[in-house]
């Protein structure tokens, strides 16, 4: 996964500690995290696609 969308991520994190996300923000938090599963799932598997 790009650093830019681990980053978002984590910012995401963060922001959801100090205040509510909106709902575009809860929205794009979870289709990065899916992504980012995705990607950690292929990769426990052994499979190199992207």
């Amino acid at each position: 996964m790009e650093k830019v969308k681990v980053d978002r991520i984590n910012e995401l994190g963060r922001l959801a500690k100090e205040r509510e996300l909106t709902e575009e923000e809860k929205a794009e938090r979870e289709v990065l995290r899916a992504e980012y599963i995705a990607e950690f799932r292929r990769a426990l598997r052994g499979d190199e696609k992207k």
